[in-house]
Formats: structure tokens, C-alpha cells, sequence
């Protein structure tokens, strides 16, 4: 109705010739509506499967604390209050892949590093995480020293470093460096 109401507050039949036939076909609207009236337009080629995401509502299972969009704004992510982050696509509105799982408590904050390759997340749990944007897989273990829950999580512009802000009154900057013995069997690093 968002979409079609004009038309269709100027014109009643417009329901049938505007808002059914231009529906996409997994909508509400046309799984209930195209069996009734069967004597509509039919549009048979360029057909949407779902509306894009700026004419749907994209649902998980609990509350939504934090959104952002990627560098390129093709994906959105978001934390949650069921501990989970999640990502969208932008033009669709559906989720891709599993949700991230790894915090145990509302993920307050959510980021994109600057090259939209990694996704940071703050929780009440405490910790902050980075994740794989793609896969879904925690990289490394969580960040640990805030004594209260993570309110805010960002990259630096070179994404070499995040910051996080907590209700301990406390902002952290965390710094990973890591790199391959010679013999490319060992692995170092520090954090910060």
C-alpha cells in the first residue's frame, strides 16, 4: 500500500491494475490476493521476487540495539539483543548466511572495518569481538578489560584499530599486531 496509495486514493481500480500485478510475487499481497482475482494483469518477465529493503522490515529474533550500513552499501549489519549479529542485504532486505554467534549478552554496537572485509562488535557482555563480514567466524579470541557492558565499537580509518566505549566510564583502543616466523610455521602476536 505504501508503494501503490497514491494511485490507488485517486483511482480504486488501481488496486488491480497497479498495486497486484507490481507486487512481488513472495508478498503478502500476492500470495493472497492473485488467486482471487484472476482476471488481473499478469506482468510475466522483471517480476520481483521481494520488495526491496526500502519497502520491508527486516526481523530477527530480538530486539535491534545497533544498524550500520557496509563502506559500499551494498550489506547492513546489526546487533541484537538475543546476542547475535546479523547481516542484510541492502537492496533486498534479507539476511545473508547464519547469524554471528559468540557473545553471551545484547551486542550494543556494531562496525564495519573500513574496507568492509571485518565486523566489530561490542556487547553488555563486556567484550569486544571482531568478526570474518563474510563467514560469520569469529577471528581470534574476545577483547577482555572493560568491567561493564560495550556501548560503542568503531575501526580507525586504516582499520588498524578499534575503539570501544563501556558503562565502566572507561573508552579502550585495541591494537593487534601479528606476524609469521620465516619459516611460515609459527605465528606471533600482541594485543593491546
Amino acid at each position: 500500500m505504501q508503494l501503490f496509495a497514491g494511485m490507488i486514493s485517486h483511482s480504486t481500480p488501481h488496486l488491480y491494475v497497479s498495486a497486484l500485478p507490481f507486487s512481488p510475487i513472495n508478498s503478502t499481497t500476492a500470495r493472497k490476493s492473485t488467486a482471487r482475482f484472476p482476471n488481473t494483469f499478469c506482468l510475466i518477465d522483471g517480476c520481483l521476487m521481494n520488495w526491496t529493503a526500502i519497502q520491508t522490515v527486516m526481523s530477527g529474533t530480538g530486539g535491534v540495539c545497533s544498524v550500520l550500513f557496509s563502506p559500499d552499501g551494498t550489506r547492513i549489519v546489526s546487533g541484537s539483543r538475543d546476542s547475535t549479529i546479523r547481516v542484510w542485504d541492502a537492496a533486498t532486505g534479507l539476511p545473508l548466511g547464519e547469524p554471528f554467534q559468540g557473545h553471551t549478552s545484547s551486542v550494543w554496537s556494531v562496525s564495519f572495518s573500513p574496507d568492509g572485509t571485518h565486523i566489530v562488535s561490542g556487547s553488555w557482555d563486556s567484550t569486544v569481538r571482531v568478526w570474518d563480514a563474510v563467514t560469520g567466524l569469529p577471528l581470534g579470541e574476545p577483547f577482555r578489560g572493560h568491567t561493564g557492558g560495550v556501548c560503542s565499537v568503531s575501526f580507525s580509518p586504516d582499520g588498524t584499530r578499534i575503539l570501544s566505549g563501556s558503562r565502566d566510564f572507561t573508552v579502550r583502543v585495541w591494537v593487534s599486531s601479528v606476524s609469521f616466523s620465516p619459516d611460515a610455521q609459527h605465528l606471533g602476536g600482541i594485543m593491546h
